[in-house]
């Protein structure tokens, strides 16, 4: 898994779009993302495609340590790389 350095769009929205199902398929991580987020299951379709709530996905992965080295190992994505696909979005905390 070597790091990436930059992120553009297109691979930051795919990294994230593994993060939504990561999520999903988990249901107390699904639950978890859903009360800190306040987005119900039904909408989650409707905002894929939203480069907010994308950044938002990442940023749930992003604080929670356990899960996102969990995410990283199933995807085989350098831990790293969920921190640079966040710069792409908006709203990107940059001491990640």
């Amino acid at each position: 898994m070597p790091p990436s350095t930059n992120y553009d769009i297109e691979s930051a929205e795919t990294l994230a779009l593994k993060a939504v199902n990561f999520i999903l398929a988990d249901e107390n991580l699904q639950q978890g993302f859903m009360a800190t987020s306040g987005i119900a299951p039904e909408d989650f379709k409707a905002l894929l495609g939203s480069p907010d709530f994308l950044g938002g996905v990442l940023d749930f992965l992003l604080g929670n340590e356990e899960q996102l080295i969990k995410f990283c190992e199933e995807y085989e994505i350098n831990p790293a790389d969920p921190a640079r696909a966040r710069h792409a979005f908006p709203g990107a905390v940059l001491d990640y």
